[in-house]
């Protein structure tokens, strides 16, 4: 008997977790209001983001990777996602091997699934030039100061195929993640809104980080957001070439080697179950 309702894959990366579709194998359109009903997390079956998988029209990738967040907005970037979704193509046959290439609204990325399970996502150069962000600021600098509510705080911003801003703080427990957070996503100098990450450094090799995730709120773990905090500190001379990130949800490792370097982050994926939806 024919099995009907649109299949999909229910995955997490710590805790940020996904509904993954396979748009090769069976139709599905992506409208804001759909993507907005499936996203409900007591009618529908409940993610931060929805990641879609198809073909790649110009033939530049092996895939096209679309990200809707939870508020039916199309995003450029997801690095949690990416590393679910380089497993979900190798575990469902469709991948060409486990390293794998996927097009973005952010550019093209590179993802690698490693033998013990983690995945290796190559997240490009990290780019801090205001109007790549972009960022209303009149020239490159290492931070910034943004006002807020009558308060200035310094931040670092850049871009990991979507727009990041990073502010130190003393005690991530304590931070204003959800004051603060919605405050500076919807900033008028972001044009397009803006990922707000809170960063406590540890040590030069170790930093905390917590996320208010562009139109989703705070997750469990970002993982773009954890690459751009680590940019950022490396940008000012803070952190080393390997930094261990901790998330709400768990860890990540990050490396990159500096200006012009392509930033790298490795983690874990959990596949959680899978099934249809009307």
């Amino acid at each position: 008997m024919e099995q009907k309702g649109l299949k999909f894959t229910k995955m997490h990366g710590l805790g940020n977790d996904f509904a993954v579709i396979d748009g090769i194998g069976q139709h599905f359109e992506p409208t804001p209001e759909r993507v907005r009903k499936l996203a409900d997390r007591h009618r529908g079956i409940g993610f931060d983001q929805l990641l879609l998988v198809e073909q790649d029209m110009d033939e530049l990738a092996d895939f096209r990777y679309r990200i809707f967040n939870a508020d039916g907005g199309e995003v450029e970037q997801c690095g949690n996602g990416a590393r679910c979704f380089a497993r979900f193509v190798v575990d469902h046959g469709l991948a060409p091997g486990p390293e794998i290439r996927v097009m973005t609204l952010g550019g093209l990325m590179r993802l690698r699934l490693e033998p013990d399970g983690q995945v290796c996502v190559d997240m490009g150069v990290p780019r801090f030039a205001p109007e790549q962000i972009p960022f209303d600021a009149p020239a490159r600098a290492h931070t910034y100061i943004l006002e807020v509510d009558g308060e200035r705080y310094e931040v670092g911003a850049v871009s990991m195929g979507n727009p990041h801003v990073v502010l130190l703080v003393d005690d991530i427990e304590t931070a204003p993640v959800n004051i603060l957070g919605p405050q500076i996503e919807a900033h008028p100098r972001f044009p397009r809104r803006v990922n707000v990450g809170f960063m406590q450094i540890v040590s030069p090799r170790h930093v905390r980080v917590r996320v208010f995730e562009r139109g989703a709120g705070e997750t469990q773990a970002c993982g773009s957001g954890a690459c751009a905090a680590v940019a950022v500190g490396r940008d000012n001379g803070w952190l080393e070439e390997s930094v261990a990130v901790d998330l709400t949800g768990g860890g990540l490792m990050i490396r990159w080697e500096g200006e012009g370097k392509s930033l790298k982050m490795t983690g874990p994926v959990s596949t959680v179950y899978e099934g249809r939806v009307a």
